[in-house]
């Protein structure tokens, strides 16, 4: 440990730097932890000391506030978040050791928020965005038909890329509006097809499957094979129609993220949207509510005439 770079133990040495060398030891030593993970930490909190010393901060001396500023630069600084998670483990047990030695009489980081609160918002597209997406393929081509088929259930229903291209004709109650969706765990969930969805579903199994079906398959959608449709496939079709109409980087995901997003923003219930994604947890279904606020901030400080003091 003596030849470490994250600290000498030299006298002339700050002493927020002894003492960080001094808790580094102390993990090495006593705690047993690997040196490629005492590394880590030293590495974090020498990144703490420089952000502090910007801040005109003792590191010994920093309160509770201006480490959360730290940890917010991290975030700008677009660190992920399983190294925000790290550095806030290192910075809370660098201070935790200093109120066992006596140096300090509080610990300034236990109650700092965990980095999982401050997830990246999922993208989701526009409407007019969705839109231009789903006027994408050429109905004309049997491939276009089922890929506008496809589309529209997506949007209309949220489901998962796996459970899309794994739908069995016998899961399809479109005489009622709605199919049985087998979910996460083998969990079953009805959900709603919309009109347009089902009137796009209905013409495809009529008139584009059994021109490409090849053999007896349950599956729904199949590949110009005539094969079950894989996950891989419905991915490069979804980024084609995309790149084709201008809206880069989608995926099934992210049109999962507009159904959601875009009905709350139409007023609908968060459990309705709860239910219709399979979600078993509600705080999973809440980050679309994050959206939705964050979208209607944007359009306030765009539109509003006293959103900026400028």
């Amino acid at each position: 440990m003596s030849d470490r770079k994250t600290a000498t133990g030299s006298p002339t040495e700050p002493p927020w730097l002894r003492a960080v060398q001094r808790y580094l030891e102390s993990l090495f030593l006593e705690r047993g932890l690997s040196e490629r993970t005492v590394e880590a930490y030293g590495s974090d909190l020498l990144r703490l000391g420089e952000s502090l010393g910007e801040q005109g901060v003792e590191p010994l001396q920093a309160d509770q506030e201006a480490i959360a500023a730290h940890l917010r630069l991290l975030r700008r600084q677009e660190l992920s978040p399983r190294s925000i998670a790290r550095a806030l483990v290192s910075i809370r047990g660098f201070y935790r050791h200093l109120v066992e030695v006596g140096d300090r009489a509080d610990n300034p980081a236990v109650n700092l928020s965990p980095p999982r609160l401050w997830r990246r918002l999922p993208k989701v597209l526009t409407e007019p965005q969705v839109e231009a997406l789903l006027g994408a393929p050429d109905v004309e081509k049997v491939a276009g038909l089922r890929d506008k088929a496809m589309l529209e259930l997506l949007y209309a229903t949220g489901l998962r890329v796996s459970e899309l291209v794994g739908l069995q004709l016998s899961q399809l109650r479109l005489d009622f509006g709605f199919i049985v969706v087998l979910g996460k765990g083998g969990k079953e969930r009805v959900v709603p097809v919309g009109e347009q969805a089902e009137g796009w579903l209905t013409r495809y199994l009529g008139e584009a499957r059994p021109q490409l079906l090849s053999g007896r398959h349950e599956v729904v959608f199949v590949n110009q094979r005539g094969m079950p449709l894989s996950r891989q496939g419905f991915w490069k079709i979804i980024k084609n129609h995309g790149l084709r109409v201008g809206v880069a980087g989608v995926s099934p995901h992210i049109l999962r993220h507009s159904f959601a997003t875009h009905l709350l923003e139409h007023g609908a219930d968060l459990r309705a949207v709860q239910m219709m994604l399979g979600h078993s947890d509600i705080s999973t279904t809440q980050i679309y509510t994050h959206i939705h606020a964050q979208r209607l901030r944007s359009l306030y400080d765009q539109f509003h005439p006293r959103s900026s003091s400028t």
